[in-house]
């Protein structure tokens, strides 16, 4: 290899240095400048503040690839190997970081959808709380203990997630339970007007007091009023406390839990020797004619009764 042409290699290798190196400046300047002037237009503004920040990072991502595979390709190095490098790369960490990844997309189809926002009041599986920020791979739920719980996307996005702040208002429901002797009038109308003292409760649609259900030791009214999402905890502790002042003040008893005994006197307890049939398995025990007196588990073999009726006549 002569000198001349020892010199073209040189010169035309640092002809290509001094061209990739331009063309590397220049296309990371102008990445810069596309990302800032993207992140000004309308469309971005527009976007959730979390999506427009992730789709920033993804186009100056791509771009700044774009710049260096094109400096490179300059340089003289093949775009083929330098393709399959990044493509066996990329095999590589998608198979160690396949959690993260399905992080990733989760967090892409949260922004892109919208199941929830930023500052709303969510339920996510067992979790209660209010959105406050929604990640590339993780979602952050402020609890009202200022608890923060981090979710990661992959799981939000194949969970049931309830929303109570996108419909605007929620209903609030407040049970009272009632001695069977209480006038259902008096009921409705002290419950009914108890309604009317706070600004917080909605109008329309009206609150409504509802004859709820039976239950073993009273009846059970519910008082169901409508707000706004925000207040929903101030509504529902005002018509707990309002609603048993209420009841208080009209004479309603609410009634404790409580059992009745009655007691049958001795002489209408069959005899023994006569009246009652035992099985060598007892789970029922049956007079002559064929009435049930005690139903029994039948590995209790001798219950208590079976003493107080048999006496001497047990086994």
């Amino acid at each position: 290899m002569d000198f001349d042409t020892l010199k073209t290699i040189i010169t035309s290798a640092g002809a290509n240095l001094l061209l990739g190196i331009v063309i590397l400046v220049l296309g990371l300047f102008l990445t810069h400048w596309v990302v800032k002037w993207l992140s000004g237009s309308k469309l971005f503004q527009q976007l959730d503040p979390s999506l427009a920040s992730f789709f920033r990072n993804l186009i100056k991502i791509l771009l700044i690839a774009l710049v260096v595979l094109t400096a490179a390709n300059v340089l003289g190095v093949p775009l083929t190997s330098v393709i399959t490098i990044f493509a066996s790369a990329g095999v590589a960490v998608s198979l160690g970081m396949q959690g993260a990844l399905g992080n990733l997309v989760g967090g892409v189809t949260l922004l892109i959808l919208k199941p929830i926002k930023t500052g709303e009041f969510v339920k996510i599986g067992d979790y209660v709380g209010f959105v406050k920020n929604i990640g590339a791979f993780y979602t952050e739920i402020q609890t009202k203990d200022n608890t923060i719980i981090s979710l990661p996307n992959s799981n939000l996005t194949n969970t049931a997630v309830i929303n109570y702040t996108r419909g605007g208002n929620r209903r609030v429901e407040v049970s009272f339970l009632v001695a069977y002797s209480s006038d259902i009038d008096t009921v409705f109308n002290a419950l009914k007007e108890m309604t009317k003292g706070s600004d917080l409760i909605l109008q329309d649609p009206p609150p409504k007091v509802v004859f709820d259900k039976c239950r073993e030791n009273g009846v059970e009214y519910e008082v169901r009023a409508w707000t706004e999402a925000k207040n929903f905890s101030k509504v529902r502790k005002y018509l707990t406390l309002a609603g048993k002042r209420a009841l208080d003040a009209a004479g309603i008893k609410i009634p404790y839990q409580q059992m009745d005994v009655h007691i049958v006197p001795q002489a209408d307890i069959p005899k023994a020797s006569k009246d009652v049939r035992f099985y060598e398995h007892p789970s029922l025990i049956e007079d002559t004619h064929g009435h049930r007196l005690l139903s029994v588990p039948a590995d209790l073999r001798y219950p208590p009764v079976f003493e107080m009726v048999c006496g001497e006549q047990m086994r």
